[in-house]
């Protein structure tokens, strides 16, 4: 139990590596007790946002916010390229390794009390880890759907994200993830084709030969740098203008 308690932990760690450090800080102990002690006492991190969410306003007349919903290659992506969130009305609410169930809980918190006109929602990548537990893909998959279907019964436009390549997790390697995020996939775009929701295919663009993420866009094989968060972003602005087209 306690060796599953930790991976949470350590794919963090090695996230804080892919955000731009070139090695775990002197802190990663103190880290690793905080990450231990949020399993126990705050376990989907309610609390990350309290305070930002509190700071933001309800959209003004016209504005068209766009919340971000995901892990560490969302919370990262703000990072690794602000300039991509600076000038518009785009809300970065991901957190660094995290799954679908834990998203699920605070969905209503962090997307649905901000009132943006889209959610964006890239995960899954996690759960395939195992950060808090093995997990089918049915499982994962259910969690996605009810995330899009409270977006959509509180008036939200929704846009499902592909979950991106990867071969292996440094973190917790021989998993084999690859075929489990195709199947993944298929299961995403099929449910998005059958509810009018638009789906973005960011494996496509990015996958290698292995069907994983390849080292020039990103030097782990899971988060992406900036070359990669480049091709994702003109993918995700189409799909985001495609979603605030559509009636439903």
């Amino acid at each position: 139990m306690m060796k599953k308690l930790f991976i949470l932990p350590v794919a963090l760690l090695f996230t804080i590596t892919a955000m731009g450090q070139d090695k775990p800080s002197d802190d990663a102990e103190k880290l690793r007790r905080h990450m231990e002690d949020r399993v126990h006492y705050d376990w989907a991190f309610n609390k990350r946002f309290t305070d930002d969410n509190a700071k933001l306003s309800t959209p003004a007349a016209g504005e068209k916010r766009v919340v971000f919903m995901g892990n560490s290659i969302t919370e990262g992506w703000s990072n690794t390229d602000p300039d991509f969130f600076k000038g518009k009305s785009y809300v970065n609410r991901g957190i660094s390794g995290q799954t679908t169930p834990q998203m699920l809980v605070r969905f209503r918190q962090d997307v649905i009390d901000l009132k943006p006109s889209v959610v964006i929602i890239l995960a899954g990548i996690n759960d395939i880890a195992q950060n808090t537990g093995p997990a089918t893909l049915e499982f994962t998959f259910g969690n996605i759907a009810s995330m899009a279907e409270l977006a959509r019964a509180n008036g939200i436009k929704v846009v499902l994200s592909s979950v991106l390549p990867a071969y292996d997790f440094p973190w917790h390697p021989g998993l084999e993830p690859a075929p489990k995020v195709m199947k993944l996939n298929a299961m995403l775009k099929e449910y998005a084709d059958k509810n009018n929701i638009v789906y973005v295919d960011y494996f496509s663009a990015m996958a290698d030969e292995r069907k994983g993420l390849p080292a020039d866009l990103a030097h782990d094989g899971v988060h992406p740098n900036l070359k990669g968060y480049k091709i994702m972003e003109p993918l995700a602005e189409k799909a985001i203008a495609e979603a605030l087209k559509r009636k439903k």
